[in-house]
């Protein structure tokens, strides 16, 4: 986590010196914006540096779902958006956008330093075997998922749910085991959120989708022979 550099967007000074104060003593780097606007302008400048996002959905002159589209459109970076909102639907809006972790305000400054440093972990991975699951490439190292040697672009979440999906091949795979390994935090959210980003994922896949397979009154299991 030391050296990686976090972009805060959120328009009370106080919360932004709070998160910096927390990730400085980290070793983070911070770039901060005050609103929307200044938020685009700042990513496209510095997004080659940029490690992850911390985005506040309500702002002046441009609210973070605008933000965050135009961050996916080429990028994907991981996002965490900041709300005092707690409505599930929010969370799934969240999600079908591309965020990768959704945390409510208030909330533990410990506890947000903590996620961000699983998610930048993860983004780095320890390994550097490319795996082929029935034409599905994917690289530990680069994060990446290749389809029949094209790449394919998939969020941070889209890209953990398949790889515990491929990690257990052949598993058929409830929907609470997949949030407690997948989301690995206590969520309490619907687990419909899970069948959003199985829906995505599969498009993404092409043909390949039909590796995932629905278990009626289950979950889903991947498997390449199908």
């Amino acid at each position: 986590m030391e050296d990686a550099t976090i972009l805060i967007v959120d328009d009370e000074l106080r919360m932004r010196k709070l998160i910096k104060d927390f990730l400085s003593k980290e070793g983070c780097k911070t770039i901060e914006a005050q609103n929307g606007e200044e938020a685009i302008e700042i990513f496209q400048d510095n997004k080659n540096k940029i490690d992850l996002v911390l985005l506040d959905v309500m702002m002046p002159k441009i609210d973070g779902w605008t933000v965050l589209r135009e961050i996916r459109k080429n990028s994907k970076v991981p996002v965490i958006m900041l709300t005092a909102r707690g409505e599930e639907q929010d969370e799934l809006f969240g999600f079908e956008l591309g965020v990768d972790e959704y945390i409510s305000k208030p909330f533990s400054p410990k506890i947000l330093v903590a996620r961000i440093e699983a998610i930048l972990k993860r983004i780095k991975g320890d390994k550097k075997e490319i795996k082929n699951y029935g034409g599905i490439l994917i690289n530990d190292a680069g994060r990446t998922v290749s389809v029949d040697g094209k790449q394919i672009e998939l969020s941070l979440r889209e890209y953990e749910l398949l790889k515990y999906l491929v990690d257990n091949e052949k598993v058929a795979l409830s929907r609470d085991k997949i949030l407690n390994n997948v989301w690995n935090y206590d969520y309490y959210g619907d687990s419909r959120t899970i069948d959003s980003h199985i829906k995505k994922i599969r498009h993404k896949l092409g043909k390949k989708g039909k590796f995932i397979e629905t278990i009626r009154g289950i979950g889903y299991k991947f498997d390449t022979s199908r």
